[in-house]
């Protein structure tokens, strides 16, 4: 069998990456290269398609899966072996689309930079929180503009979906107020009518005082009428 020299990464047990040159490359040796004496459940776990600039390429992942215990490998693999447990040292082997022989992919160099290319796209992708803070900091600020009362306490817009604490105090404070008008009416109407009430009492009181007043005189007056009758009819008697 054809060998060739072939650049391979290495991954510890502790999750350190290293590159590893192998000047007689056999696939079915790759154990040895992991520090095993046997390749006993040393197999594929995953192969891994993948186009960078234009170019394909085709990753795999030697490993175990049996081991001792605390000789479990800490690196953290990307999908679909990410939930995976492997044990001792793995190897990662890359191989190459060559479009003068067919299409076909052949061996081909893997080193570190590549793989951490790789490992990125196959993770979908990561956030360059230097390039995304450079950004927030070139950023316009769009309230920079707006006039001071058309903002919060706390530098808002009031648009409703955040409140400065001082606009609360101000709602409760004029909901209260109106609550108190209301109670004020309230007692108001409820001390005009107290008002009529006593006004009403007071003018029966003077219409009973008026008439009790007028039947006193209706009866002296009838008493006085009756007393003349009786003196007329005396004085007529003695003339008779």
């Amino acid at each position: 069998m054809e060998t060739l020299p072939l650049n391979v990464i290495i991954v510890e047990k502790n999750g350190l990456l290293k590159m590893l040159s192998i000047k007689d490359f056999r696939e079915e040796e790759l154990f040895k290269k992991c520090g095993f004496k046997k390749a006993d459940d040393f197999t594929k776990q995953t192969q891994w398609n993948i186009k960078l600039s234009g170019t394909k390429y085709i990753v795999e992942v030697y490993a175990k899966t049996e081991g001792r215990a605390n000789s479990e490998n800490k690196y953290d693999f990307p999908p679909p072996i990410d939930t995976k447990l492997f044990f001792g040292n793995c190897v990662i082997i890359s191989k190459k689309q060559d479009l003068s022989d067919e299409g076909k992919f052949k061996y081909t160099n893997l080193s570190l930079d590549l793989w951490e290319k790789m490992y990125e796209k196959l993770f979908g992708g990561f956030e360059d929180l230097t390039m995304t803070a450079i950004e927030d900091e070139n950023e316009i600020d769009e309230l920079e503009n707006i006039p001071k009362e058309k903002k919060t306490k706390d530098g808002y817009l009031k648009d409703g979906f955040v409140v400065d604490s001082s606009d609360t105090e101000d709602e409760k404070f004029a909901s209260d107020a109106d609550d108190d008008d209301d109670d004020d009416e309230a007692n108001t109407n409820e001390d005009d009518s107290d008002e009529i009430d006593g006004e009403d009492d007071l003018e029966l009181e003077l219409l009973g005082s008026e008439l009790s007043e007028d039947d006193y005189e209706y009866d002296t007056t009838t008493d006085d009428e009756e007393g003349e009758g009786s003196e007329e009819s005396e004085k007529n008697e003695q003339e008779s």
